[in-house]
């Protein structure tokens, strides 16, 4: 049993590694589409190339899930509204105003309003090593965002778009912690999908309100690649990932893997921005890995 549980600890870690991983492009990804899209038209997109993804798979044997639906359909549709409605419509609003290592460093304290979150829901607290990991991998992106100096922190200035990805920040801790409470009977296909549905519904209005406002165009190959990108990864393979995973380590322990998507988007940037890879980042990234399994290890 105990071989057993550790390969199913480091099977959902392995999981939300590559969440955040997938995130990670979609970060980048939402800061290069800031001009194309407005933010809740590229969230409503984005949604709806996950519903037609998930479609095929999830109709077949929803009808019997229903009742159950039914029957928790007020949390299904608060889990939909943070998770898919309220928290990527700021962020991609605050991409829209905000230089990407500024996003990155206040994404950064998501961990933190997890275990805040979860504090005043589940009265559950961390441990001395979890905070000592936390100090650890912030330690690393602090290495990353100053490129090995210091004193060039003191040169980040934020920006309006600041306070959105702020504001994001606790709806996701909001969500990872109610995440603990979905209906057992609901399969990880048939959850997603109901969220995905009920956010995309929540998304109409304004998206229809502000297509009416503005000249139509087709997206060019690019944006539309973006966008199917952020609907089957960071949407599909994402979510169902983070779900698993943090439906068995918890919120507290999968909240600091949240750490490695600022390595992930530094190794992202990289490879398809044309950054040089220097000493820093590998000092960088080798010391949020460590702040995470410090954290997270059992």
């Amino acid at each position: 049993m105990g071989a057993a549980s550790l390969n199913s600890r480091a099977t959902a870690f392995t999981l939300l590694a590559l969440a955040n991983l997938f995130w990670a492009g979609n970060w980048v990804t939402g800061r290069a589409l800031r001009d194309s899209f407005d933010p809740v038209t590229l969230n409503f997109w984005r949604w709806a190339v996950a519903v037609l993804a998930l479609a095929p798979f999830a109709l077949r044997g929803l009808g019997a899930q229903l009742p159950l639906v039914r029957r928790h359909a007020g949390y299904l549709a608060l889990l939909a509204f943070l998770g898919v409605a309220l928290f990527q419509s700021l962020v991609y609003l605050g991409l829209r105003s905000t230089a990407a290592v500024n996003a990155v460093l206040i994404n950064c304290s998501a961990p933190l309003f997890i275990l805040l979150c979860a504090w005043i829901i589940e009265r559950e607290r961390a441990t001395l090593r979890e905070l000592i990991g936390i100090l650890v991998a912030v330690a690393g992106i602090l290495v990353i965002l100053c490129r090995g100096e210091l004193a060039a922190l003191r040169e980040l200035e934020f920006h309006a778009g600041d306070a959105w990805i702020i504001l994001a920040m606790p709806v996701w801790g909001l969500y990872s912690v109610l995440l603990k409470r979905r209906p057992a009977g609901l399969g990880g296909t048939h959850f997603l999908f109901v969220l995905a549905v009920m956010g995309l519904l929540m998304l109409a209005p304004l998206a229809i309100w502000l297509a009416l406002k503005t000249t139509p165009r087709l997206p060019s190959a690019a944006e539309a690649a973006g966008v199917v990108y952020m609907g089957l990864f960071a949407s599909v393979g994402a979510f169902i990932f983070w779900n698993r995973g943090v439906a068995v380590v918890g919120a507290n322990a999968a909240g600091y893997t949240l750490y490695l998507l600022p390595t992930f988007g530094t190794l992202l940037a990289i490879a398809f921005l044309g950054e040089s890879f220097g000493a820093f980042h590998a000092v960088g990234i080798v010391t949020i890995v460590a702040g995470v399994i410090l954290a997270t290890r059992k």
